[in-house]
């Protein structure tokens, strides 16, 4: 059974040993959506650092219907924040491809997270601070984040919770209904995640943690994606010469 108060604790506690070995001192930089994620890792980090010591970026691209909930995070956080529109970086790398180069759709989903993730770097190298990554290991197990955009990071709180267990976590810490139990939304197509995914959040958690789900279809579904996107999930392939 899981158990919300332990892994909270846990976290917090290993959050404030990854800084006192790779960044004593240090800030962490959270890239604030709004969703429960960005929510649940900045209130870990709050509660690990002090609010002192965690820096939330909002980075919206153009107009966000949402970014009232973004604010209405970091604002119950008590954190300082800045608020950094991407359109204008998005929009010279599409406006500086050639003519003749044909920007597919998952181009044009993809870039904004990763120059959203270039954008943390940005706040964290001159704010002496660490990246955190907020993927869940739901995401995470279907290869739901981008490569070196969201998936990015130097340390991860939540990669191996999901997101039915990181709901228990938000409501056991206080945060604000409405942060919690969010749709989830991927914030590039403007459908929900699991419109996009075709299967529920809690049938995926219950596949991960017990291996049981009854619909077939989307079991194939998971473990299609799941094999397709380990490569997101190990190191970058390296060739190592033989010795001579």
């Amino acid at each position: 059974m899981f158990d919300a108060e332990k892994v909270k604790n846990d976290c917090v506690e290993w959050i404030r040993d990854f800084f006192e070995k790779n960044g004593k001192g240090c800030n962490a930089i959270v890239g604030i959506s709004g969703g429960k994620d960005s929510s649940i890792a900045a209130a870990l980090c709050v509660r690990a650092l002090g609010r002192d010591r965690v820096i939330g970026v909002l980075m919206p691209q153009g107009e966000q219907h949402d970014i009232d909930m973004a604010y209405l995070l970091v604002n119950h956080l008590g954190i300082k924040h800045y608020e950094i529109n991407v359109k204008a970086g998005v929009d010279a790398v599409l406006g500086s491809l050639p003519d003749d180069f044909e920007i597919t759709a998952q181009t044009r989903q993809n870039l904004p997270p990763r120059i959203r993730m270039a954008t943390l770097y940005a706040v964290s190298q001159s704010n002496n601070g660490r990246v955190c990554n907020t993927c869940n290991l739901s995401e995470d197990w279907v290869g739901y984040s981008t490569r070196y955009g969201d998936a990015a990071g130097d340390f991860s709180p939540l990669s191996f919770i999901t997101v039915t267990e990181l709901k228990e976590i938000g409501h056991l810490m206080g945060l604000p209904n409405e942060l919690v139990e969010k749709t989830p939304i991927d914030g590039l197509c403007g459908k929900t995640d699991e419109e996009n995914l075709g299967f529920t959040y809690a049938e995926l958690d219950r596949y991960i943690r017990t291996g049981e789900i009854e619909d077939e279809k989307k079991k194939e579904i998971i473990d299609t994606k799941h094999r397709n996107n380990l490569f997101k999930l190990e190191f970058m392939p390296c060739f190592k010469p033989t010795e001579q």
